[in-house]
């Protein structure tokens, strides 16, 4: 390389500042967008194609159902490219140590998932995937790597790591006196950063928190792109309290957070956090949400060629009706006169229902009905309450819960450091 020097001062010494050495003013030897390279690599030998990386782009852009800009849609393209890498790191690292999956176990979560979004049926699963541009073969290659990366952690770390009884029980205190105080359900998407990587990794989560505002997926987002152990189940962190972040930054942030807030990109160590508040509790207290409900929704419609004028009084004379009903064993006949109709609704939890009726229903007493709803177009409804049952007061996550809890949190951290060392040392080659 003798003859190459990049600029008159390269042989500058090193300095805390800049432990590289690297000059201010530096002369690019080549393409300054590094992105313009073919988005394929070969690691360690085995092959990851332009097809593989659109077809598992596919996935996570339909989960956000919508359109990305060329440049979005090359970034995304980029960063899956560097998932593959490391899902393929994964499976290798786990192939190494004879952990192998078998191909019925692949199905088995193949056919689970399809029985989550589509009845039951595979075969729906298998048209959708192709018809939104991706394939079962990307979709089962994904569930290879998380069950490999599960294993291969149960076997090298999880022997190895131990929790003391004296922690639990110390854990078990801290929640017992921070009794009333609130706790939070977290999703979160992790990007691990060196400072030489912190501006790219930064600008790329801003990206990410954009195309999450504009309404992406936030599970889908946490799935292709957060590097925490959490990426496997969307990035929920469970209910948590404040401590158990132990991060003064994000315990500040995530205090102020209201349900359905979005925060980040924020700075912690090792990276970058993107946080969303999926909901909030306070601690081994009952949530009033919980409390089951016994209802009967009343249901009035109206003819499509009838006149504004016979709709407002028949809207009227129902409203009129349900107000006079002295309690749910009146519903039946009192709607039947209306011309309305009943559908019982039996065990609804409250946190089950639209926002605005929770809050209503939670102060309402039995044989009560809510304010009216609906439209013209589809009916207009009331709920009458005939029932409650409150929750019990919570009794927190026992011994077992806690100690598992914390062998998983020192289990994946191991793992963390583990997979930077697998990409130390992989011979990774880009087409």
């Amino acid at each position: 390389m003798a003859g190459l020097a990049l600029s008159p001062i390269a042989g500058l010494a090193q300095n805390a500042a800049n432990p590289l050495g690297i000059p201010d003013n530096i002369n690019l030897l080549g393409s300054a967008n590094p992105n313009v390279r073919k988005a394929t690599a070969v690691v360690n030998g085995f092959v990851i194609t332009g097809t593989d990386v659109d077809q598992r782009t596919a996935l996570l852009v339909a989960a956000n159902q919508q359109e990305l800009s060329p440049e979005d849609l090359e970034r995304v393209k980029m960063q899956v490219l560097r998932n593959l890498i490391d899902e393929t790191l994964q499976i290798q690292a786990a192939e190494t140590q004879e952990i192998e999956i078998d191909q019925a176990e692949i199905d088995q979560t193949y056919v689970r998932i399809a029985a989550q979004n589509f009845e039951q049926r595979p075969a729906a699963m298998d048209e959708y995937l192709r018809s939104i541009g991706s394939s079962p073969s990307s979709l089962k290659r994904q569930i290879h790597g998380e069950l490999a990366w599960q294993r291969l952690q149960r076997r090298l770390f999880a022997p190895f790591v131990n929790v003391s009884t004296e922690e639990v029980n110390d854990l078990i205190k801290r929640l017992e006196a921070s009794r009333g105080t609130d706790e939070y359900r977290l999703g979160e998407i992790y990007m691990s950063a060196t400072p030489e990587s912190a501006a790219e990794v930064e600008g790329n989560a801003q990206k990410i928190v954009e195309q999450l505002r504009q309404g992406g997926s936030f599970v889908a987002y946490a799935r292709q792109f957060s590097e925490a152990s959490t990426a496997a189940v969307g990035g929920d962190l469970g209910w948590i309290a404040l401590g158990q972040l132990k991060n003064s930054t994000l315990e500040t942030v995530v205090r102020e957070m209201t349900p359905g807030q979005l925060v980040g990109p924020i700075a912690i160590p090792g990276g970058f956090w993107i946080g969303l508040l999926i909901d909030k509790r306070q601690v081994l207290m009952a949530d009033p949400r919980d409390a089951l409900l016994s209802l009967k929704q009343i249901q009035i419609d109206f003819a499509p060629d009838s006149s504004q004028d016979a709709r407002n009084q028949q809207l009227e004379t129902f409203l009129s009706g349900v107000e006079q009903l002295r309690g749910c064993g009146e519903a039946e006949s009192g709607a039947a006169a209306l011309g309305a109709t009943v559908v019982a609704n039996d065990q609804i939890a409250v946190r089950a229902l639209p926002e605005q009726l929770q809050s209503i229903l939670l102060q309402m007493q039995v044989g009560q009905i809510t304010p009216p709803f609906g439209s013209f177009e589809e009916g207009v409804r009331v709920l009458m309450l005939c029932g409650r049952d409150d929750p019990q007061a919570a009794s927190g996550p026992n011994f077992d819960q806690l100690m598992g809890q914390l062998e998983e949190e020192r289990i994946q951290k191991r793992a963390q450091r583990y997979l930077r060392d697998l990409r130390n040392d992989a011979y990774i080659e880009y087409n």
